[in-house]
């Protein structure tokens, strides 16, 4: 059964709150924080999760501008913060936040004791980005690439058991300043079987699966 740790109450407080705050015909803003899941690797720019959750909801008549995505492909927690200082954020707020990272921290062998500290770094600026305002922001969980060809090259066991203690640590992080976690690596397992749900390059998402991410977060919005 796929758990999703997104919590209904908090999202259906963040429509009304970004629908209270927003003058009517405006559009709300959103801000898009990660790495290759985010900035979608190997897919069309249509087919990108964010791009995806936009046009998603505004075929539910929120109106939402496409994101502006800070996101590249090998992206660990520090190279992520530092584009966000060249990017020279302050003062700009967003109705909006989504953090997807860590897969690279994985991935090059990266210890978890530091992981957790900069993945709590983002994320307090991830809320500062919000307004100070966590409930507008989401954190997804780190996908299971160790269910691709590429990761079943190597030890896909180990793969699979080190994304869950990044993800253990990142929901708890998570759970402590009170922000949405939405837990997509059930959904990042089922290409072990669905080949479709997997890239070109073998390695990355699809826009399938993409959409299946959206499916999850918009699914919980309740408007």
């Amino acid at each position: 059964m796929l758990k999703i740790f997104l919590s209904t109450s908090l999202l259906c407080f963040w429509i009304w709150a970004c629908q209270s705050q927003t003058p009517a015909g405006d559009s709300l803003s959103y801000l898009a924080l990660g790495d290759s899941y985010t900035i979608g690797t190997s897919v069309e720019v249509a087919e990108r999760f964010p791009m995806q959750l936009v046009k998603a909801l505004q075929q539910k008549g929120i109106k939402i501008q496409n994101p502006k995505i800070i996101a590249r492909v090998g992206w660990s927690t520090d190279q992520l913060s530092a584009a966000m200082d060249r990017e020279n954020l302050t003062g700009t707020s967003w109705d909006l936040v989504t953090l997807l990272i860590g897969v690279n921290n994985q991935y090059r062998g990266g210890s978890l004791e530091q992981y957790r500290l900069e993945f709590e770094n983002l994320l307090k600026r991830a809320i500062e980005l919000a307004g100070k305002d966590k409930q507008k922001v989401i954190v997804l969980s780190i996908p299971d690439y160790g269910v691709t060809p590429f990761g079943q090259r190597y030890q896909a066991g180990r793969i699979s058991r080190e994304i869950d203690e990044f993800n253990a640590a990142k929901k708890k992080i998570s759970e402590k300043y009170g922000v949405a976690y939405c837990d997509i690596t059930p959904i990042s397992r089922e290409a072990l079987k669905e080949k479709d749900l997997i890239a070109k390059d073998l390695l990355h998402p699809s826009g399938k699966m993409y959409g299946r991410w959206v499916d999850v977060l918009v699914g919980m919005l309740r408007f």
